[in-house]
């Protein structure tokens, strides 16, 4: 059922006092553990908690922190209707959440937005945790993500990342004085069109942009894809009563329903030709991409292993997972570098001393680059695309620092809080890459983009930890290392500072970054485009 709300606001605050009348949820609502003390959190109303606080105080994640800063604790209990929410910014509880207790919080939250982007939980990023999640995981990591896979893919990668810097390098061609580069749009074209190549076998989904950027429906399905992330991570009261769901009351369950629409009006028919093809005896013959594999799979009797809903949810949950980290991270580390012009030299003085001027840096280079990952490193430090992981579940009563977390809580780690948490970092505002440089004695690997300690959050760890790690740390060490390489950056002209502001939404650059840029390798070195 849907609703027009004219005053979404004055209708949640009538929706939330009138609650408090309902007999049924009493007994549910002012339940309390008995014996056990609960985090520390903010003085709560009856039955509705901390509901009311978190519609007035938005972005919710900023009132979050706020709140735990006042009260002096990295670890917070907020009620909102009858779900505990647990906060966390400690890298010690941090690892208790996703180490020590990781079994008994490998659940994930139920919520409107989560149902609907996983069709119903068929997929691995928001299904609850039991067997065909069990199953959708060992298929991510044995064949979507093994290193032979991953090896396999390695030629669809390099061409994305020629294309990334041709792309970059006839858009300076094409003005006469001035050259400026939205650099976000970069870092999109990149993320999108390496994620279809894997995933589908092909780069656009219908005609390609003229320039080699992102064409009319690559666009539409990219900004469908944000919004679908942002809707995700937005704190909807419908979240915490099940009861609201379909009412549209925030606002947010219309813009949902549009962005899935349309990722689904770009994926589904690609998804449905391929089957066809598969079930074909005259069509494919061979697995070239991710889709070729999960339509291929069979279980112990010979069956397709997934449905074709199966499907669609873990080609939305690839969407999902293969953009926002890349292009955030890209963004924000040449942002920074531009503001630190000594930063920036240092990266490209590795490049020339590494790989040198004559030929494209390659992935093969990355184990090199330990500054330049070091850069990156800090980037995901301070400028997390989101505050908050994705929320863990109770599975079971447990308990965390030493407090009491009811079965059915949902556990918030801070990505924020980690990052920028005083009592772990030095200068926590500051953007420092020499902090990730490593005594190679004591680390011979280098600097890596993995973080198991939990003192910040790059793709976290346990059980519902990230199956594409490594191909998510080639793809933004590999573009943040080309568009250097490849080009010289500059503020634009008048420009003293980059202003390093972010979004209410998420935390990416409130607004896109744009730079001066002009190629600094020879002209030959520049790919033809290939589409």
């Amino acid at each position: 059922m849907n609703m027009n709300v004219t005053d979404p606001y004055c209708f949640t605050l009538a929706a939330l006092f009138s609650l408090t009348l309902v007999l049924s949820l009493a007994i549910r609502y002012l339940r309390k553990p008995k014996g056990d003390q609960l985090p520390p959190g903010p003085t709560r109303w009856p039955i509705i908690g901390n509901l009311l606080q978190m519609v007035k105080n938005r972005p919710t994640h900023l009132w979050i922190h706020r709140v735990m800063k006042d009260m002096q604790t990295e670890i917070a209990c907020f009620r909102f209707a009858g779900v505990h929410v647990i906060t966390v910014t400690s890298s010690d509880i941090a690892r208790e959440v996703l180490r020590e207790k990781d079994e008994a919080l490998a659940d994930r939250a139920d919520s409107y937005s989560s149902n609907l982007i996983s069709h119903g939980y068929k997929d691995i990023i928001f299904s609850p945790y039991g067997e065909s999640w069990k199953l959708m995981k060992k298929v991510m990591v044995t064949k979507l993500m093994s290193p032979s896979t991953l090896n396999k893919t390695l030629g669809d990668r390099t061409l994305e990342a020629d294309n990334i810097v041709t792309y970059v390098f006839n858009l300076c061609r094409l003005q006469s004085t001035i050259k400026l580069v939205n650099v976000r749009d970069v870092a999109l074209t990149y993320s999108h069109a390496v994620m279809m190549r894997m995933m589908f076998g092909q780069r656009h989904f219908e005609e390609p942009a003229e320039d080699g950027g992102l064409g009319r429906k690559e666009r539409e399905h990219m900004d469908a894809i944000y919004q679908a992330i942002d809707c995700f991570f937005s704190s909807n009261i419908s979240n915490y009563l099940s009861f609201l769901r379909g009412w549209n009351i925030d606002g947010e369950e219309a813009k949902l329903r549009e962005a899935v629409d349309i990722i689904n009006r770009c994926n589904d028919p690609i998804i449905h030709e391929r089957m066809h093809l598969w079930r074909n005896k005259n069509g494919k013959e061979t697995e070239e991409d991710w889709l070729d594999t999960l339509i291929t799979l069979k279980d112990d009797q010979g069956m397709p292993l997934f449905t074709l809903d199966e499907i669609r949810a873990q080609c939305k949950n690839i969407n999902v997972a293969t953009i926002d980290n890349t292009m955030n991270n890209v963004e924000w580390t040449i942002a920074e570098m531009l503001n630190h012009p000594e930063i920036m030299e240092k990266a490209t003085n590795e490049l020339d001393m590494i790989v040198g001027k004559d030929r494209l840096v390659q992935e093969s280079d990355i184990p090199q680059l330990n500054y330049i990952k070091a850069c990156s490193r800090e980037s995901f430090r301070l400028h997390p695309a989101n505050a908050f992981m994705p929320p863990h579940g109770a599975i079971e009563n447990t308990t965390l620092a030493g407090y009491f977390i009811p079965k059915g809580s949902q556990i918030f780690v801070s990505r924020l809080g980690l990052g920028r948490n005083p009592k772990i970092w030095d200068e926590p505002e500051a953007f420092k890459p020499e902090r990730h440089l490593y005594d190679r004695a004591r680390d011979p690997m280098g600097v890596t983009l993995m973080e198991p300690d939990m003192r910040f959050v790059i793709f976290s760890t346990g059980r519902r930890a990230c199956a594409g790690t490594k191909i998510g740390a080639s793809m933004t060490i590999m573009l943040l290392a080309r568009l250097l390489q490849g080009f010289e950056w500059t503020r634009p002209p008048g420009t003293s500072q980059i202003e390093l502001v972010s979004a209410e939404s998420n935390l990416f650059m409130a607004k896109p970054l744009v730079a001066s840029v002009k190629p600094r390798l020879a002209p030959h070195l520049y790919p033809k485009m290939q589409i």
